[in-house]
């Protein structure tokens, strides 16, 4: 039955064959393995379950437990002159991609060359590029296959590929994830950042290729796990000296930041937070008190000390005479003219006496 085979090539690159031959291969093997129009020169780096295993992970964008379909086989294992044909290859490269940038600048294509790469046989030459918006570069592919003599796969990836390609060595010191052991590369959001109190500054928590750091995404699940055990920052505890605030927490020490409502603060265990806490629970601040709604009043006289139903009544609802009183007096007074005024000439003249009265 024949067995899978991780291959990789040159820039992280990887891909699975079969092997039908008894003999097994040891990682780390030189080896041709037979690819579309030709074969290529690549390294064993898992053999049998193992490359099974990894390949179910999920590799190249394939989905958890979908093993990918071998691309091909592995034709045999590589010899010296193999060796030397493909370092010579690599040795070539670099000013094959000078040349591809030259040619791009002439053509005014806005695109960023990052790296090159020949087939084994040397029927495909493979470009590698990074842009911000999509790129037209048919006449590009035209220019570099009359001058190579061969067939051009121009192919566009992103700023992460581009630092896995290259490698590189991060702030920390080491080399980059994403090209050393990081099997695939997933979205960073900057709510992971923050789940994590970490700045924002994005300075700080951006790697070499620009993006946020890969770290933040396989670390979360660690401090999300962590956190669960530490009281919520701004829980009121009913500790040994009352009620404190939780203030911060400290995952790596262990250590929990409380403050009094006098202000005063101070840092102790987990450990000795939860003896603390044992002879009491965790208490919210106490509710504000509702108000009373406020009494009926009613205003009665001062030299009076009888309330009576009839006074009552004219306290709150006032007695409709002194409207009278008003309308009467604007009569009186002569501010407004008489009905038979108001109503115009057309009214009828008063009846006329004899000077004597009736």
């Amino acid at each position: 039955m024949p067995e899978l085979v991780e291959v990789r090539f040159k820039g992280n690159r990887k891909d699975y064959f079969t092997w039908d031959q008894p003999d097994p291969l040891a990682p780390g093997l030189p080896v041709i393995v037979a690819v579309d129009r030709g074969e290529d020169f690549g390294t064993v780096s898992a053999f049998g379950e193992a490359a099974a295993r990894k390949c179910g992970v999920g590799c190249s964008g394939c989905s958890l437990g979908a093993a990918l379909e071998p691309r091909g086989t592995v034709t045999r294992a590589a010899t010296t002159e193999d060796t030397h044909l493909a370092n010579e290859l690599r040795k070539a490269e670099d000013d094959i991609r000078r040349t591809v940038i030259q040619r791009a600048t002439a053509h005014r294509l806005a695109m960023k060359i990052s790296d090159a790469e020949w087939q084994w046989d040397r029927r495909k030459l493979t470009v590698y590029f990074t842009a911000e918006q999509r790129v037209d570069f048919r006449t590009l592919v035209r220019d570099l296959a009359s001058l190579f003599r061969t067939r051009i796969e121009l192919r566009q990836i992103g700023a992460r590929d581009e630092a896995k390609r290259l490698q590189g060595v991060g702030r920390c010191g080491r080399e980059y994830c994403c090209s050393s052991w990081l099997p695939e590369l997933r979205p960073v959001s900057l709510a992971l950042a923050k789940d994590q109190h970490l700045s924002l500054n994005p300075s700080q928590i951006s790697g070499g290729c620009g993006r946020l750091l890969c770290c933040l995404r396989y670390e979360h699940e660690f401090y999300v796990g962590s956190r669960k055990r530490f009281p919520k920052e701004g829980k009121i505890l009913a500790t040994a000296r009352g009620q404190e605030k939780v203030q911060a927490v400290d995952i790596f020490r262990e250590r929990v930041l409380l403050r009094s409502p006098d202000g005063t603060a101070r840092t102790v265990t987990l450990a000795e937070l939860r003896d603390e806490l044992a002879a009491g629970s965790i208490t919210a601040p106490p509710a504000p008190a509702e108000p009373t709604p406020p009494a009926q009043l009613a205003t009665f006289d001062e030299g009076s000390s009888t309330v009576s139903p009839e006074r009552t009544l004219d306290a709150v609802a006032p007695s409709p005479k002194r409207g009278k009183r008003r309308r009467r007096r604007g009569r009186r007074g002569g501010r407004g003219r008489p009905a038979a005024e108001q109503a115009g000439d057309d009214a009828p003249p008063p009846p006329e006496t004899d000077g004597h009265g009736e």
